[in-house]
């Protein structure tokens, strides 16, 4: 999707020493990109209290191969 739109440059500059993107295009791909995967992180917060976890469950030794 081709889009034009204004970005503050002193935004821009500071995102730009964050991410190591070497382009505006790879950058704003970052950004949604980030954008996405944090809010789908979010949503897995509202599972609280519906999963139940085994008491027993010990993932230390299946760590270790046991």
């Amino acid at each position: 999707m081709r889009t034009n739109i204004v970005l503050d440059d002193d935004l821009v500059k500071e995102a730009f020493k964050y991410s190591g993107a070497k382009t505006k295009k790879e950058l704003i791909h970052l950004a949604l990109q980030e954008l996405v995967e944090n809010k789908q992180r979010l949503n897995l917060l509202d599972l609280e209290g519906e999963i139940e976890f085994d008491a027993d469950y010990d993932y230390k030794r299946l760590r270790e191969g046991k």
